[in-house]
């Protein structure tokens, strides 16, 4: 499914925004006062934003729960959001409409996580496949450029997002910067510990070699996994016969024993491509919107969740 920015003309926003004024918002925060209103383009950078912002704060994320992010077409409520936004959490590349969107209405401190991480280059993605599985389908109807936007999969990526976050909310309210940078230390200390659950809990297992839904789980290579991906980057991407057929070989070589689909996309490619090597079907889940039950909105627990199916699919 391709992605189609629609965002809407100036004029007709700004006639909105008016009608809009003094409306209930759509923000996940406490109540705070209109200078107190951040937004974030979906969920990982909503998380990051609300951990450093704290309850003062009230953070809109443009991703509704069980939206796609790939997917997302801007409308007339997401559009306010970010004409009032004091800070705008966003990565340029991964949302065309938001992109289209921040440069059209957005009037706060911006936050580009494509520029506040150091994003892993396709190259490096792909540089193990000389004969391995790297023909996917060439339109998939969304371009990220050379780089993989999936950075929330590495905890201290996610960190140094927070610090990037705390120096904006302090150029919005430079009376709070000691506390955003508080929080945003306190964050990092967390996503530490996680990072080391991670080193921990993949250090010893049988096999390295995952099988996924789509190329959102790159960045979790430097824990000593490999990943192969029905699809491309895109989760809706249609893989190309040579894929599944080289797939089928590399579960039948490796001993794979599971292969992954996800929440916010169809389980039908995974479930074929298990079902026609007689292996069993997980779910892992991209984190690209939150999940569900008691740790529906927490980054960490869902990576945790993350770590325990990624153990239990490879020995470890």
């Amino acid at each position: 499914m391709s992605v189609s920015p629609r965002v809407l003309p100036l004029a007709v926003v700004g006639a909105l925004l008016l009608a809009a004024c003094g409306g209930p918002g759509s923000g996940t925060g406490s109540g705070a006062g209109s200078d107190h209103k951040a937004v974030a383009a979906f969920f990982p950078l909503a998380w990051v934003t609300e951990q450093v912002a704290g309850a003062d704060w009230t953070v809109s994320n443009l991703t509704r729960p069980g939206g796609e992010p790939h997917d997302l077409e801007m409308g007339i409520a997401q559009t306010v959001d970010l004409e009032e936004g004091a800070v705008v959490v966003f990565e340029r590349g991964f949302q065309p409409a938001v992109d289209d969107a921040v440069d059209t209405v957005a009037e706060g401190v911006l936050v580009d996580a494509a520029d506040a991480v150091a994003l892993r280059s396709m190259d490096e993605q792909h540089s193990h496949d000389e004969d391995g599985v790297d023909e996917h389908s060439s339109d998939d109807g969304h371009d990220h450029g050379d780089t993989d936007p999936h950075f929330w999969q590495d905890p201290l990526l996610m960190a140094d997002l927070g610090d990037t976050v705390a120096d904006a909310l302090a150029e919005a309210d430079p009376d709070g910067a000691t506390a955003y940078r508080a929080r945003a230390d306190d964050l990092r200390t967390r996503l530490e510990d996680l990072d080391a659950e991670y080193t921990t809990g993949l250090a010893d297992c049988e096999r390295d070699t995952v099988v996924v839904s789509h190329e959102a789980f790159g960045y979790l290579e430097r824990y000593g996994l490999h990943f192969e991906a029905i699809a491309g980057l895109s989760p809706d991407a249609e893989p190309t016969p040579a894929v599944l057929a080289d797939l089928e070989q590399l579960i039948a070589d490796e001993g794979i024993t599971t292969v992954f689909s996800e929440r916010l996309a169809s389980p039908a490619m995974a479930e074929t491509l298990a079902s026609d090597t007689g292996v069993e079907t997980a779910v892992l889940d991209p984190l690209e919107g939150p999940g569900e039950g008691d740790a529906a909105g927490d980054y960490v627990a869902l990576m945790q969740h993350n770590l325990a199916a990624l153990q239990r699919a490879n020995g470890c």
